[in-house]
């Protein structure tokens, strides 16, 4: 599962917004949309669909989109919205009034609620479609019946981690844990378990510094706002200590640059995944595989096209 990216760009101007409007439903949320002025819509989307959750990347110029009721029924999302705000200010109005999200805030919705957003000078933002069944296993819940307003920019730290999460997803294509945002939107929602909430946004933490070999857990305890002896405990309820959790990602992540990319040097591929020497990186993988780097690297240039 890879980034993929749509745009208004060069599509001639009478079609603009209803390619846009079809790809939003094929892709994300069913909207309708309408400009504010005399411009042509100019927007482009970055979307990712994992299992239980589709995300996306989205800049545009002035505009307004709608979810009204007819809509809804039309093409119902059966899914839970979240929309982060990075640039420029987003009105929602919905059935109790308006809400104004500013750069850092994220707003937390049902998809099959109706509503409009507009975008006065243009917006950018992340946006997330969490299907209702996977929303309702993490939250315990089965709708949301009042919008809900977070604060990823400094208040909120599962609002925050959960915003670099999607953010570096969307930028990098990089693997996703799933069950780590699905965490920490649940602490976002419903204020799940501390321990649980410290866990993710330590995990979140660690995905973003895999490559950097000084990564330690007085690190990233100091990085996620708690002290190292309270990382422990926290992660002392999942069986496995943030050293030993470090490692595993690591040589996951090792394993699977030796597999997708075997014209990668070892050596190289220990450097990109944080271990200090080549050396320690081959000892630890054996360790943990029963086979050595070279082995999977060989095997996988050898299942090359042309190699056969």
């Amino acid at each position: 599962m890879r980034p993929v990216s749509f745009s208004t760009a060069g599509l001639p101007e009478a079609q603009k917004i209803a390619r846009w409007e079809e790809h939003n439903s094929r892709a994300l949320i069913g909207l309708r949309c309408r400009m504010l002025g005399e411009a042509a819509l100019d927007a482009t989307e970055v979307n990712l669909q994992l299992d239980g959750m589709h995300l996306a990347r989205v800049r545009g110029n002035a505009h307004v989109v709608e979810r009204p009721a007819a809509e809804v029924r039309r093409n119902p999302a059966d899914a839970v919205a979240v929309y982060l705000t990075l640039v420029g200010e987003a009105f929602f109005y919905h059935d109790d009034g308006v809400l104004t999200l500013r750069p850092g805030q994220a707003l937390i919705c049902d998809a099959d609620r109706p509503f409009m957003r507009g975008f006065s000078r243009g917006l950018e933002e992340l946006a997330v479609k969490v299907r209702r069944p996977v929303f309702r296993s993490v939250t315990g819940l089965d709708e949301v019946r009042t919008p809900l307003v977070r604060d990823f920019g400094r208040g909120d730290p599962s609002a925050r981690s959960f915003a670099r999460l999607v953010d570096e997803a969307l930028t990098s294509g990089g693997p996703v844990d799933e069950d780590v945002a699905l965490e920490l939107l649940a602490s976002m929602t419903a204020g799940h378990d501390t321990a649980s909430v410290h866990v993710a946004n330590a995990r979140t933490y660690i995905e973003l510094h895999l490559s950097d070999p000084g990564l330690s857990a007085a690190r990233v305890a100091t990085a996620i706002g708690i002290s190292e002896r309270h990382l422990s405990r926290a992660f002392g309820s999942t069986g496995v200590s943030v050293p030993q959790f470090v490692l595993a990602r690591r040589l996951d992540r090792a394993h699977t640059l030796l597999a997708s990319a075997p014209g990668t040097p070892v050596s190289q591929v220990a450097a990109r995944c944080g271990f200090g020497s080549a050396a320690h990186f081959s000892q630890t993988f054996r360790a943990r595989y029963g086979r050595r780097p070279s082995d999977v690297r060989r095997e996988a240039r050898a299942a090359l096209p042309g190699n056969a």
